[in-house]
């Protein structure tokens, strides 16, 4: 899974600059995958109803009816709904106390992958919508990506992907709409949360960030969307 650490900004926590002006920061309420409770609880996460708590930010498991991978999410602050084709819905719902860790070791949301058929124009919309750009990385990626955008988005960073020039046909072309691809989620000891998943996921090996580990979900997980477990930043 791509994977980038983004730069600090000066901003403050709860703000940031738009057109010179000090705005609320834009976070993640919840994001919506069409996946089931019980196939996360299976993994050793805790669910309640429908919902997984990973830190502030809610995952709601719709089901696979609901449609394919990440379906939507739903943003606090944001200026607009219009993220270049991202499914995104407004929420006023404050931002609640960090939940606990889950059995499996894990606590919090990394980063949200999405991947874009043209990067520059996704950058824009999503600054017009007041997303806070923290950079563009303009290198190559181990998976062959020409350039990534990275946006905070509280505790999270939403990490956008520019699709390689050989895939953009099978993708839609340049005008096809942006799209949301999965998760990397954060586990402290990510020994003990890889011996917890057992064969479900993949043998611990260095991330892209420097110091930073990374595993992955394998199919048989049965999961829904690509996810990642990485150290903490």
């Amino acid at each position: 899974m791509p994977e980038q650490t983004a730069v600090t900004a000066n901003a403050a926590p709860d703000q940031t600059t738009v057109a010179g002006n000090a705005a609320p920061r834009v976070t993640i309420d919840e994001i919506t995958l069409a996946d089931e409770p019980d196939q996360w609880e299976r993994l050793g996460f805790a669910v309640e109803g429908d919902l997984l708590a990973l830190d502030t930010i809610h995952l709601r498991l719709a089901g696979r009816e609901a449609g394919r991978g990440i379906v939507g999410w739903s943003l606090r602050a944001t200026a607009s709904g219009d993220l270049d084709g991202l499914p995104t819905e407004t929420s006023t719902n404050p931002q609640g106390e960090a939940a606990p860790e889950h059995p499996n070791g894990v606590n919090a949301i990394d980063h949200v992958v999405a991947f874009s058929p043209h990067l520059n124009r996704t950058v824009d919309a999503l600054r017009a919508a007041g997303l806070d750009l923290r950079r563009v990385r303009e290198e190559p990626t181990p998976a062959g990506a020409p350039r990534q955008a990275f946006f905070r988005l509280g505790e999270a960073i939403l990490e956008v992907v520019q699709i390689p020039d050989g895939e953009l046909a099978r993708a839609g072309g340049e005008d096809a709409p942006t799209r949301f691809w999965g998760l990397a989620l954060i586990a402290k000891d990510i020994e003990r949360s890889v011996t917890a998943l057992g064969e479900d996921v993949s043998e611990i090996r260095a991330a892209v960030q420097p110091g930073r580990r990374i595993a992955t979900l394998k199919r048989s997980a049965g999961l829904a969307v690509p996810v990642a477990l990485m150290t903490p930043r």
